[in-house]
C-alpha cells in the first residue's frame, strides 16, 4: 500500500472544474487532476430524485496532503455538499509513483 490517493470530486461546470484542477496544481497539491465529461449523477436532494451533469475530477495526490486538497475543495466549490471522497491507491508503477512524489514533495515538506 502506498500513501497516494485518488480524490473524486464532481463539479456543475467546465469552468468550475478547471478552477480547482489549476489551484490543486498550481500550490502542488495535485500532481495531476483528470477532469472527465460529461458524467450524469443520479442522487437524493431535499428529499427528491435528481439528476444533473457533471464534470468528475480525478485528483492524484497523497493521504498527507487530504486535508489541505478537502479545505481547498470545500471552501472554493459551488456545491453546499461537494462530493470529496479519497480511495487509496494500493500499487502502481513506479515510475508514475515516483513523479507523482516529486510533484507533491514541496507541499508535504511545507
Amino acid at each position: 500500500m502506498t500513501d497516494k490517493i485518488v480524490v473524486i470530486n464532481t463539479c456543475g461546470s467546465a469552468d468550475e472544474a478547471e478552477s480547482l484542477a489549476r489551484t490543486l496544481i498550481d500550490w502542488h497539491l495535485a500532481a495531476c487532476v483528470t477532469v472527465i465529461s460529461p458524467a450524469k449523477s443520479f442522487y437524493r436532494w431535499n428529499g427528491a430524485v435528481t439528476s444533473s451533469t457533471e464534470w468528475l475530477l480525478l485528483i492524484k495526490t497523497s493521504r498527507p496532503l487530504f486535508a489541505r486538497v478537502e479545505t481547498v475543495l470545500q471552501t472554493s466549490h459551488t456545491y453546499e455538499v461537494p462530493e470529496i471522497i479519497a480511495l487509496p491507491i494500493v500499487e502502481g508503477s513506479t515510475n508514475y509513483l515516483s513523479w507523482l512524489s516529486g510533484e507533491l514533495l514541496t507541499a508535504e515538506i511545507e
